[in-house]
């Protein structure tokens, strides 16, 4: 049998419970430490001191407080000093920030992502706002790692970070189907098919050309020296985001539905993310909602993205040309000011929007559903027609457990997922 923890153990995790605690919470005093952590005032204080000593918090004394009696010292992050270089990688946009412990957000950088051009292509434009972030740094700094949310699709050629929940495409819609010969599900556009391989001639790899490096080594020896670089597909990290300083706080069951070009989710089960087996959980927009329907990007038909994505909502408004989040805002706008086509494309990409919501619900039994990404949009002004979907498909005592929600930290949730997954290392032991 495992002997129990030893006191550096229980101190190291008191630590860690501590710091955690005032990153999330923000400024705490000692009172409120002792009863929110369970522990006696004599181990807050010795905790704080540590913390103290080590540059991650400090202590001051509250403001007039009116009580007679020596008030309780406040504990706070030191958000200026401690921090994470944060990067989101989305479909038509490069971000990037520098987050302090707290969550504060200390600098910002954004610039327009052409199209087309790859995660590992963006390396120079994130790597000019590092430089420039970085300027901005006092002496005694110390930055503690970095987290990148990838948004849409990551191709093949770059392999996909740990993490991510998207598989290798090419983004190529198909016009046809061909049967398969095994009766099994077609395969991916961007993954080989299988054939007879031929031997080369000297027994070697021939003239094939050496695979790109991972993405996740691009950016680390760019982006991260020698500190760790957490990669995270953006409806993770926005999950993550929502679920520790958001509208999904207090809660531990969420489920964070993006939509960029693609519908993924960020889902969290009892407090943790869900990953999957091979990082591939949270692919909801390949959940068939109508087998037999319009042909999905995945080789599969009648999948929930084709009814609910951007392109969907597009061309229900005779707007098919169109692309992009702009576009998507001039058919909400038109739908709100009396547009009859739009109006219609909302209701119906509202009512699908629902329907696979409901099978969520009865699926993981969340007790929070957010909308981020361009779905914010569409659900506001299609809530009523989302809700009376649950309402009628999904069981009745999820249903009436699950709150819908759109992002409390709107377009920063995928920036403060990121910058979260790279304190976590910190947080788990402040001083290791």
């Amino acid at each position: 049998m495992r002997a129990g923890p030893s006191q550096e153990e229980i101190r190291r995790q008191n630590l860690g419970a501590l710091l955690r605690y005032v990153h999330v919470h923000g400024a705490t005093s000692r009172a409120e430490l002792t009863t929110a952590l369970g522990l006696n005032r004599s181990t807050i204080g010795a905790l704080t001191a540590e913390l103290a000593a080590a540059g991650l918090v400090s202590e001051q004394a509250p403001r007039e407080t009116g009580r007679a009696g020596r008030p309780s010292l406040v504990v706070r992050p030191e958000s200026a000093r401690v921090f994470a270089y944060a990067y989101s990688i989305e479909v038509d946009r490069l971000r990037a920030a520098r987050i302090g412990l707290g969550g504060v957000v200390l600098d910002r950088r954004q610039a327009d992502r052409p199209p087309g051009l790859r995660p590992a292509e963006a390396l120079p434009v994130l790597t000019g706002f590092l430089k420039e972030m970085h300027q901005a740094v006092a002496d005694g700094s110390v930055h503690v790692g970095s987290g990148v949310a990838v948004g849409g699709r990551l191709r093949q050629s770059e392999h996909r970070p740990p993490g991510s929940t998207h598989p290798a495409t090419t983004g190529a819609v198909p016009t046809a189907r061909q049967p398969e010969q095994d009766g099994g599900c077609p395969s991916r556009p961007g993954t080989a098919v299988p054939t007879a391989r031929q031997p080369d001639q000297d027994g070697g790899r021939g003239d094939r050309p050496e695979p790109p490096p991972p993405l996740e080594a691009v950016l680390g020896e760019a982006l991260s020296a020698d500190r760790p670089l957490l990669i995270s597909n953006a409806a993770d990290a926005s999950a993550v985001a929502e679920h520790v300083r958001g509208a999904a706080a207090g809660y531990d069951n969420v489920v964070f539905l993006h939509r960029d070009v693609g519908i993924d989710a960020g889902i969290i089960v009892g407090g943790r993310r869900l990953t999957g087996q091979g990082g591939y959980a949270g692919e909801v927009g390949h959940m068939v909602v109508q087998p037999g329907g319009r042909p999905c990007r995945c080789g599969s038909y009648g999948c929930w993205e084709t009814e609910i994505g951007e392109h969907a909502l597009l061309q229900a408004a005779g707007r098919g040309d169109a692309v992009g989040r702009d576009a998507v805002a001039r058919v909400i706008d038109a739908a709100s000011r009396g547009d009859a086509n739009a109006q219609a494309a909302v209701r119906q990409v509202g009512d699908w929007l629902g329907f696979g919501v409901a099978n969520l619900v009865n699926v993981f039994n969340p007790g929070v559903v957010i909308f981020g990404g361009t779905l914010r949009d569409v659900y506001l002004a299609a809530a009523a027609r989302v809700r009376s979907r649950l309402n009628s498909m999904a069981l009745p005592a999820p249903r009436e457990q699950v709150r819908l929600r759109t992002p409390q930290l709107g377009e920063d949730a995928a920036l403060v997922g990121a910058a979260e997954l790279a304190f976590e290392h910190l947080l788990a032991d402040p001083l290791g």
